[in-house]
């Protein structure tokens, strides 16, 4: 039965997380929430992964979840649900693209959609900085206002926000300096 659980809930993920794999975010942080297959951190340390790593993040995701859950077998099924629809999707509009494409309200549907993925990655945005940059957790326990920030994270972030809009480098540069400064830290 985990088995069929997985590969519906991650069709039905690859099936509306339009607009790639931080689009997913949000749809795997309320899977998280209904089946506690995966934790808030888990998805944070998946998200951090699957950045670092080839591949597609939602597809990283998907298959670090399945394979959490239930195995190699669940990483094959929820890597297959989550490509599935975007698979159908493409052949089905690649079809009759040439022949609408310059339709208006085929047009109108491509413009609607934009803002919907924005907001849909907007939302990851967030929620990977409320758990990176927040110890809710914490703040939580002692009730001290103090200890809702996570100050070594927001200093990284900081840091890396400013090298980045300067020196514009390679992501993957500063992806490898953030590990090693983790590992520091921690």
């Amino acid at each position: 039965m985990i088995y069929l659980l997985l590969l519906i809930e991650f069709f039905k993920i690859g099936l509306f997380a339009i607009g790639g794999g931080l689009a997913t975010l949000p749809f795997l942080q309320e899977l998280a929430e209904k089946y506690h297959w995966i934790s808030s951190y888990d998805l944070i340390n998946m998200i951090a992964i699957s950045e670092s790593t080839p591949g597609p993040i939602g597809i990283n995701t998907a298959t670090f979840v399945g394979y959490k859950t239930a195995g190699i077998i669940g990483s094959v099924l929820t890597t297959l649900g989550i490509v599935t629809p975007s698979i159908i999707i493409i052949i089905i509009i690649a079809h009759y693209y040439m022949k609408f494409s310059e339709e208006p309200i085929v047009r109108a549907s491509l413009n609607g959609i934009r803002p919907t993925v924005i907001g849909l990655i907007a939302a990851a945005g967030f929620e990977v900085a409320k758990i990176a940059l927040l110890n809710i957790n914490q703040f939580i326990k002692t009730g001290v206002l103090l200890e809702l920030l996570n100050y070594k994270a927001i200093v990284l972030f900081a840091i890396l926000l400013y090298l980045i809009i300067k020196y514009k480098k390679h992501p993957i540069l500063y992806i490898i300096a953030s590990g090693i400064i983790g590992i520091i830290l921690k």
